[in-house]
């Protein structure tokens, strides 16, 4: 009789994990990414906003709204401002979406937008609004060599700029830890009713 019962009880423990497992794949599909059709607004050069909702294109640093490059040799400009204007040109379009499933630590979604066939994060890059952030080398490179945008002078990276006038460090579209597959465990506690 204990045989029996401890073969039901392990039975029985089975089906509800399979059952729970199913659940959660259901509930959270990790390799999609969930997609958000435009037309966005941009608050900066690399930040878009979607009614309530805050997205950070991901792979780039754009200048900071009041920054200024050029430096004290050449007449400064405002590439904070035009790469804003540039992200916007794109992000305005009915074309554009974003696509995206983790959030930094500003709790921002972290995205690669397109309009049509173009990669905007990659543009962006390319016209010399934004460096690299560990993606688009090869579109940095070229508007080094073409002195595109902010090549075109001296400039602070957005990053130091940053950290010279104090503010707090901006996230470079990196996932926060804490928001990878490493902390599923600790979100799927939350579903459960007697967490």
């Amino acid at each position: 009789m204990t045989r029996i019962t401890k073969t039901l009880k392990d039975g029985l423990f089975l089906g509800a994990f399979l059952v729970l497992a199913s659940l959660i794949v259901a509930k959270i599909d990790l390799s999609n990414d969930t997609r958000i059709d435009g037309p966005f607004y941009a608050i900066d050069g690399d930040t878009l906003a979607a009614g309530a909702e805050r997205l950070r294109l991901i792979g780039i640093d754009a200048p900071e709204a009041d920054q200024s490059c050029g430096g004290e040799a050449t007449k400064g400009w405002a590439c904070g401002d035009t790469a804003r204007e540039a992200l916007s040109k794109f992000a305005s379009s009915q074309q554009a979406y974003c696509s995206g499933s983790s959030r930094d630590r500003y709790s921002r979604v972290l995205v690669r937008c397109r309009a049509g066939e173009t990669d905007i994060n990659a543009e962006l890059v390319r016209q010399g609004m934004a460096v690299a952030y560990g993606d688009y080398v090869g579109e940095e490179t070229a508007a080094r060599n073409e002195n595109k945008g902010i090549w075109s002078g001296p400039f602070e990276t957005p990053k130091a700029w940053r950290a010279a006038k104090g503010a707090a460090p901006e996230d470079d579209g990196a996932v926060e830890a804490g928001n990878g597959p490493e902390s599923i465990f600790n979100r799927l506690k939350g579903l459960l009713p007697w967490s």
